[in-house]
């Protein structure tokens, strides 16, 4: 899938991977897709919860060798 912006959150914990998405997020227009990979469990949680308050559109999600992959288009 195509996307506009990356952010690698491997390694990190919750709530580092949604932080940095959304301090991502704040510098993109609407419409640009956001690529987040994260190894964190809790950020299914996480994102899940933050794309039904803030409306943004999760593309896709998919689990690929023990990485969470998130797109996110921006609202």
């Amino acid at each position: 899938m195509n996307y506009d912006y990356l952010v690698d959150a491997s390694g990190e914990r919750c709530p580092m991977p949604l932080l940095k998405a959304k301090r991502q997020l704040n510098t993109m227009k609407p419409g640009e897709c956001l690529k987040v990979i994260a190894t964190d469990a809790a950020s299914v949680r996480d994102f899940s919860s933050f794309i039904t308050l803030t409306g943004h559109k999760l593309e896709k999600e998919q689990l690929e060798q023990d990485l969470f992959v998130y797109y996110i288009v921006k609202s």
